[in-house]
């Protein structure tokens, strides 16, 4: 059975809101703010925060095997790592729902799997369209690219700011969060995990 997460609600068992109730919601914050949400600049925006969260949050109805099970039957013969640099992502903190902006640099040393380099970005993309911590992302998709792919090793560095931190709270506007999880090869093989990161510029 796949270990790969791919959570479509908390509960299975849960009924999924309407757009209808989702949009009461969003009127029901705007009130709580101290707004009308029946004046005029706020009438349609019940509505535009349930689009662009269906944007934000995309991540919630793709599969991760699904991208990352379509391989090239036609390469051998290589070799060594594949290494797909600065992915540029936006996310949602879990805790307080608001953006986390970052690069991702996502590796692989391939297996008896190669799968298309558009694919490691579109991977990262299917766990920042979620709400998550920048470990438990980090983490997913390692786990992701080795249960589908299989591969001698994988390396998956974040490097993001977090603006729960930036903009409130602590109020660091000038810091920013890495994350780095390594297996495989990159894990046991120093001279292979100093390659990998020199490349990344790490």
């Amino acid at each position: 059975m796949s270990t790969v997460k791919n959570i479509k609600t908390a509960n299975e068992n849960d009924c999924q809101p309407t757009r209808e109730e989702a949009e009461d919601a969003v009127r029901t914050l705007i009130r709580w703010a101290g707004d009308d949400p029946d004046r005029e600049g706020l009438l349609d925006t019940p509505g535009r925060v349930t689009r662009a969260y269906e944007e934000f949050f995309a991540g919630y109805s793709e599969d991760p095997e699904g991208i990352l099970g379509r391989v090239f039957e036609d390469i051998v013969g290589y070799e060594d790592f594949v290494l797909v640099k600065d992915i540029d992502f936006v996310s949602h903190c879990e805790h307080h729902m608001v953006p986390i902006i970052g690069k991702a640099h996502v590796a692989y040393w391939p297996g008896d799997k190669i799968v298309g380099i558009s694919k490691l970005a579109r991977i990262v993309d299917v766990y920042a369209q979620r709400l998550v911590s920048q470990e438990s992302m980090t983490q997913e998709i390692v786990k992701a690219i080795d249960t589908v792919l299989n591969p001698r090793g994988t390396v998956v560095i974040i490097d993001a700011v977090h603006y729960c931190m930036s903009i409130r709270g602590a109020a660091k506007a000038g810091s920013s969060t890495v994350t780095s999880m390594f297996s495989g090869v990159f894990k046991d093989d120093k001279d292979a995990r100093q390659r990998v990161m020199s490349l990344i510029g790490s």
